[in-house]
């Protein structure tokens, strides 16, 4: 019985310092992201101002667009994903001096704001909308195409080990 409430705390022990640690890293993080640079603004407040600076640019449609596109995020990190996702494309739209922020520049900001993980939901959101992936293929990680990682390590493990048909074996 003895070694079982020893193993019970061991476990507990594990289970607490790996969910402290993976919390303390996002903290951390976050607060490396608050922390002012050489010109006082800190990667925040530059997000924030490029998000009031292109707020005349965002139509409704282009609003709605961006609230289904971070409804897979859970709810609890939406508002910061919605954010960051937000920054990029208004980032995108000012450098380009568009005066409207058209569903193009929506979609290549989601996916220059994402991983890659990301890129296959949007792939099938894209389809589902009845919008052509094409002009964003050269962005969107061939990978994503639907496979899962599994798939694409054994595709990647097929190339390595098949020889090359076209190279000289001496």
């Amino acid at each position: 019985m003895d070694g079982l409430v020893q193993w019970a705390v061991f476990l507990w022990s594990l289970f607490l310092i790996a969910f402290i640690g993976t919390g303390g890293y996002f903290m951390f993080r976050k607060f490396l992201q608050s922390m002012p640079k050489a010109d006082g603004l800190s990667e925040l407040d530059r997000r924030r101002m490029l998000i009031e600076q292109s707020l005349p640019l965002w139509t409704e449609d282009g609003k709605a667009l961006l609230n289904e596109l971070v409804t897979p995020v859970p709810k609890l990190f939406r508002d910061a994903a919605k954010e960051a996702i937000a920054a990029k494309i208004a980032e995108l739209a000012l450098n380009r001096g568009l005066s409207e922020i058209d569903t193009g520049t929506i979609i290549e900001g989601y996916i220059r704001a994402t991983p890659r993980q990301d890129h296959r939901y949007l792939v099938r959101f894209l389809e589902r909308k009845n919008i052509d992936v094409k002009p964003f293929s050269v962005l969107i990680d061939p990978h994503s195409r639907g496979r899962s990682m599994r798939q694409v390590k054994e595709l990647e493990h097929h190339h390595r080990t098949t020889p090359n048909p076209t190279s000289k074996v001496k």
